[in-house]
C-alpha cells in the first residue's frame, strides 16, 4: 500500500476534529441544526487553513444518511464516498484548470438535475477567483437562485479578484491562519498516535516554519520525519529548515552592543558552517530585536523565553538604536538578493548595524575625546576597532 501523507492521512472529517476557526464552525453547526442553510457559501482565507476540509465537511453534513446535522455520522454509505473522494454528488471543480464559460455553463445544465443518491447537489468549487469574467457572469444567476437542491461552496485565497455581484449572493467565512500553539498541538497528537519520538523544541521549530498553515506544518513534519530517520532531534529540524540557534543571534546582538566587530563576524563565519537561509537570520534577527523594544516601551507584555532574554539587551540599548537597527534587518532582507551573495549581503547589514552608531553627546563647552560610544549610550573600551559616527557640522 502506498504512503498517504500526513497532511491526507489526518485530514479532519468532523466540525469536532477542526483546529482553530471556531467561529466557521459555529456558525455552520448552527445554519445545519436550525435548518437554515444558505445556498452559497464562500471560504476565504490563505493555503492550508482548512476552506477545502471544512467544504466537505459541510458537505458531509447535508447528505449524511442519518440526517442533516453538524454530527454527520461518519460510518453511513454517504459519509464514507464523500471521505474517499468518490460521491456522485459531491463535484468538486478545480476554477484554475477549469476558467472558462464553457465549463461554468456545463455546471448550470447539470444543476437542473436532482441529485443521484443525496438531498443535495453539492458544488465544491476551489480557486473560485481564477475563474473568467464572462464565466462569473454566467454563474451570476443560478448562484443568485439555485435550484432547491443545489449548494455551492466557493473557495479561495483571493476574495479580491471575486466581483462584488459575486461576494453578495454568497456568505463569506474568513478563515484565520493558525497560530503556532494550535499547530504545535496538532503535531504532537499526530507524532504521539505515528509512535515518533520528538523534542518540544523540534515541533516549535517545524510550527515557527509553517507560517499559519497548518498543511505547510504537516509537510514540513513529513520532511523532517524523512530527514531525521527516526526521533526528530531540535538540531536535525534545524539543519533541515536552515533556521538559526536563537543563542547565536543573542551573541550577535551581544557584539553589537559592545561594538565589538571582530566577535560579530566570529559568529557570521559560525554560522555559515551550518549553510543558513540568511534572509531567515535576518528575520530572527528583527525578531529579536521587536521584543527588546517591546520590552523597553511596554514593559509588562511577558515573552517566553527562545534562547534571547530582551530584558537583557532593553537595559544595555537605547530605545532609538534598536528602532535603527530594526530597520536596517528589514532592508537588508529586502536587498539581499542584489548582494552579491546571500552571505555578503547578511555581512554588510550587521556591518552596517555596526557603523551607523550614535556618538557620545558632547557637553556644551567640553571637547570630545575621540573614543565614541557604545549603543547603549557608555563610553567603549579601546581596541574594538570602530569608531561611533560623529555627527557632520550643517
Amino acid at each position: 500500500m502506498s504512503y498517504l501523507v500526513l497532511a491526507r492521512k489526518w485530514r479532519p472529517k468532523r466540525f469536532a476534529e477542526l483546529v482553530g476557526q471556531e467561529h466557521v464552525v459555529r456558525a455552520l453547526s448552527n445554519a445545519l441544526d436550525s435548518g437554515r442553510v444558505h445556498h452559497a457559501f464562500l471560504f476565504t482565507g490563505t493555503r492550508g487553513v482548512g476552506k477545502t476540509t471544512i467544504a466537505r465537511i459541510f458537505a458531509k453534513s447535508l447528505n449524511c444518511e442519518t440526517g442533516t446535522s453538524a454530527d454527520p455520522c461518519g460510518q453511513c454509505p454517504a459519509c464514507l464516498d464523500i471521505d474517499a473522494g468518490r460521491y456522485i454528488d459531491l463535484l468538486e471543480i478545480d476554477a484554475a484548470s477549469n476558467t472558462g464559460v464553457d465549463d461554468v455553463r456545463e455546471v448550470i445544465e447539470n444543476a437542473q438535475y436532482m441529485p443521484s443518491r443525496g438531498k443535495f447537489k453539492v458544488y465544491l468549487i476551489d480557486e473560485v477567483h481564477m475563474l473568467s469574467k464572462a464565466a462569473f457572469n454566467a454563474l451570476l444567476k443560478t448562484l443568485e437562485e439555485p435550484p432547491e437542491h443545489v449548494k455551492f461552496l466557493l473557495a479561495t485565497t483571493d476574495p479580491q479578484k471575486l466581483p462584488v455581484t459575486v461576494l453578495s449572493r454568497c456568505l463569506q467565512f474568513n478563515l484565520k491562519r493558525l497560530d503556532e500553539d494550535q499547530i504545535q498541538g496538532q503535531m504532537t497528537r499526530i507524532l504521539a498516535a505515528e509512535q515518533i519520538e520528538s523534542d518540544p523544541s523540534a515541533i516549535v521549530q517545524l510550527s515557527k516554519a509553517a507560517d499559519g498553515s497548518l498543511r505547510d506544518g504537516l509537510s514540513l513534519l513529513d520532511q523532517a520525519i524523512a530527514y531525521a530517520g527516526g526521533a526528530l532531534r531540535e538540531d536535525v529540524v534545524r539543519t533541515m529548515l536552515g533556521t538559526v540557534d536563537r543563542t547565536q543571534v543573542g551573541a550577535m546582538l551581544q557584539s553589537l552592543a559592545d561594538g565589538d566587530g571582530a566577535r560579530l563576524m566570529q559568529v557570521v563565519a559560525a554560522l555559515a558552517e551550518f549553510s543558513p537561509d540568511w534572509s531567515g537570520v535576518l528575520e530572527a534577527l528583527a525578531e529579536a530585536l521587536h521584543r527588546i523594544q517591546v520590552q523597553q516601551l511596554v514593559p509588562s507584555v511577558a515573552f517566553v523565553g527562545d534562547g534571547i532574554d530582551p530584558t537583557a539587551y532593553a537595559a544595555q540599548l537605547r530605545p532609538e538604536v534598536v528602532q535603527l537597527w530594526y530597520q536596517m534587518a528589514l532592508n537588508g532582507r529586502r536587498d539581499l538578493y542584489l548582494a552579491p551573495s546571500p552571505r555578503a549581503g547578511f555581512e554588510m547589514a550587521v556591518l552596517r548595524m555596526l557603523a551607523f552608531r550614535p556618538a557620545a553627546a558632547v557637553p556644551a563647552g567640553g571637547s570630545d575625546d575621540g573614543r565614541g560610544a557604545s549603543a547603549g549610550g557608555h563610553a567603549r573600551s579601546a581596541g574594538t576597532g570602530v569608531q561611533a559616527a560623529a555627527p557632520v557640522a550643517a
